[in-house]
């Protein structure tokens, strides 16, 4: 086992000014799962393929535990990789697939079947070892692409996308399966993934993308309560963080009649820059019904209502004084919230509701910069 660690490695690809990949720092502990997420072309995958060997490192250096492979061949790095497409051998069996690498490396047949036959029991597959892939569901053949993964025993796990072929439910099955085995086998795990509910489930620290850029790496509990600027609070979060451009006038920012009192050092980090204004995010579950006589009572227009079951979400326009504000979910239009509520006490499309953003659950920052402006 070992660790990672991304030292300002750079990937320009030839044609282009702007890095794909640029600068990156980023340190993997020994056996922690480690999850690389970000919107398409963020350089996630990227990043991946730099550390599998398989794009050149233009700048900085890559380290697996103590040893410099930036100019390594892949093959020599210890690695072992899991495509998005399985990429399996269909006219070999299961058991071939799993034990091809430990042929090519000339291994004993004793071992290789010993090796094999353990990655399927772990991984229940030791009914299909004699089958060949077409014979075998997606998730099927997906824990087969793990399974040729485990019997190498490497180093480091690298997994770019390896769910996205799956439907909906047997994804939600089977990331639990691999966040499960992997901590079992205490393997570095880098993976990647574009869908952030995947990344809050799976791993022990996320780092989050934008343009080869990394913003804020952290658990999934920290990125979740305290986004580090506005691009992260609006991408980690399902439905996203409702967030907008406000006036700030004697320490409190006013959406339409509503008034939320802002902390000290949120007042303190605001500029010259900032023009008198503050960009807030509060997510829908912190978002309350409340009489429309309360000071603190922002009006919406319900325009549809997302039933979920244990769950309901509206999905609402600004009404009144604070429909001209600059406000925008990632899940919703201009002017839009999205609020969690009872789904047995749902409104109806048309209804106007108030709600009121609990004290101390919103998020304070930059409209110049982005960046928090508050520790709460």
């Amino acid at each position: 086992m070992a660790t990672v660690t991304y030292d300002h490695a750079s990937r320009i690809y030839p044609g282009t000014e702007r890095p794909a990949v640029d600068q990156l720092n980023l340190h993997v502990e020994d056996g922690e799962f480690l999850v690389l997420v970000g919107p398409s072309g963020c350089g996630k995958s990227t990043s991946l393929r730099m550390l599998a060997g398989l794009e050149d490192v233009n700048a900085g250096r890559i380290l697996i535990g103590d040893r410099d492979v930036t100019d390594v061949q892949p093959k020599d790095r210890d690695i072992a990789m899991v495509f998005q497409n399985y990429a399996l051998y269909p006219h070999m069996s299961v058991a071939d697939n799993m034990g091809f690498a430990l042929k090519i490396a000339g291994k004993p047949k004793s071992e290789i079947r010993s090796r094999v036959e353990e990655a399927a029991k772990i991984l229940d597959l030791t009914e299909y070892l004699d089958r060949k892939p077409k014979a075998l569901s997606g998730g099927q053949r997906q824990r087969v692409a793990m399974g040729r993964a485990i019997v190498r025993n490497p180093q480091v796990f690298l997994m770019d996308e390896p769910l996205s072929n799956l439907d909906a439910k047997l994804r939600v099955q089977t990331r639990t399966q691999i966040a499960s085995l992997t901590r079992r086998l205490e393997v570095t795990t880098v993976y990647v993934t574009h869908d952030q509910v995947e990344a809050l489930t799976m791993g022990d620290r996320i780092a989050v993308l934008k343009d080869g850029v990394l913003q804020q790496v952290d658990t999934p509990r920290a990125l979740y309560d305290s986004p580090k600027n506005v691009f992260v609070a609006g991408f980690i979060g399902s439905p996203a963080m409702n967030i907008g451009t406000f006036s700030v006038t004697n320490g409190v920012a006013k959406i339409g009649q509503a008034q939320i009192p802002l902390t000290r050092d949120a007042v303190a980090g605001l500029t010259a820059e900032d023009n008198g204004k503050v960009t807030l995010g509060f997510r829908p579950e912190a978002l309350d019904i409340v009489p429309e006589s309360d000071p603190s009572a922002i009006e919406i227009e319900v325009n549809i209502v997302e039933e979920l079951g244990s769950d309901a979400y509206v999905y609402g326009t600004l009404k009144g004084d604070a429909a001209g504000a600059d406000l925008a979910s990632a899940g919703a239009g201009d002017h839009e919230v999205i609020v969690r509520i009872n789904p047995r006490t749902a409104p109806a499309k048309g209804e106007r509701i108030h709600v009121a953003i609990r004290p101390g659950q919103e998020h304070v920052f930059s409209p110049t910069t982005g960046l928090r402006l508050s520790s709460q």
